[in-house]
């Protein structure tokens, strides 16, 4: 778990005029709560959020949050994030106070690892559930999980439950979801495979 140490201003004005300001200085508005404190109003960049985003943690960051001018220092991780409709741009940020002593519940992505004996054969991978909710303390809070469907073949399901996930980590939610499938070619291509006639053979010049 990667811990970013940023540090946010203090919004004193809200509104449309003073997030214009905020955007000509290069920020976007963003607010701290949770933990019964009160919300908090800060200033932050969003190159800076962009880059935690990016990051192998992504969403799931764990962030230690200092105010400017102050030594408060908070963990906090990204609980919900806006985007302008149009150019996808980072607009808000909204920040959740979270106590390292304290589990809290994340959405926690699946990445699916190897080349399965399935697809190789053939088959079609369906990946249905791309993401599972878990419960865990702050520092073991998982930037994706990987899923090792290297030995699937065709016909094969893979549930949460036939998965060994970190034993820091209690899944919340209904463990019989299906993660991914791998189903055979459809019968249609298999018949015309089958039935299509040979190509004549070309006769040569007299």
């Amino acid at each position: 778990m990667t811990e970013e140490i940023i540090v946010v201003a203090k919004r004193e004005k809200v509104g449309k005029n003073a997030t214009r300001d905020l955007r000509n200085a290069n920020l976007i508005p963003a607010v701290i709560y949770g933990l019964n404190e009160p919300t908090v109003p800060v200033a932050i960049s969003p190159k800076v959020v962009a880059r935690i985003i990016a990051s192998e943690s992504g969403m799931n960051s764990l962030i230690n949050m200092q105010r400017e001018g102050t030594d408060i220092q908070r963990h906090v991780i990204i609980k919900d994030v806006q985007r302008h409709p149009v150019t996808g741009r980072l607009s808000h940020i909204d920040f959740l106070r979270v106590d390292p002593t304290h589990k809290v519940r994340v959405k926690a992505p699946l990445v699916l690892k190897g080349n399965s004996i399935g697809v190789k054969e053939g088959g079609i991978l369906d990946f249905i559930h791309r993401e599972v909710e878990v419960e865990c303390l702050p520092a073991f809070i998982p930037g994706h999980i990987d899923i090792n469907i290297s030995g699937m073949r065709i016909g094969d399901t893979l549930r949460v439950d036939q998965v060994t996930f970190d034993s820091h980590l209690t899944i919340i939610g209904d463990t019989h979801n299906v993660i991914c499938t791998i189903a055979g070619k459809p019968v249609e291509e298999v018949a015309e495979a089958v039935e299509a006639p040979a190509a004549p053979a070309k006769k040569g010049k007299k």
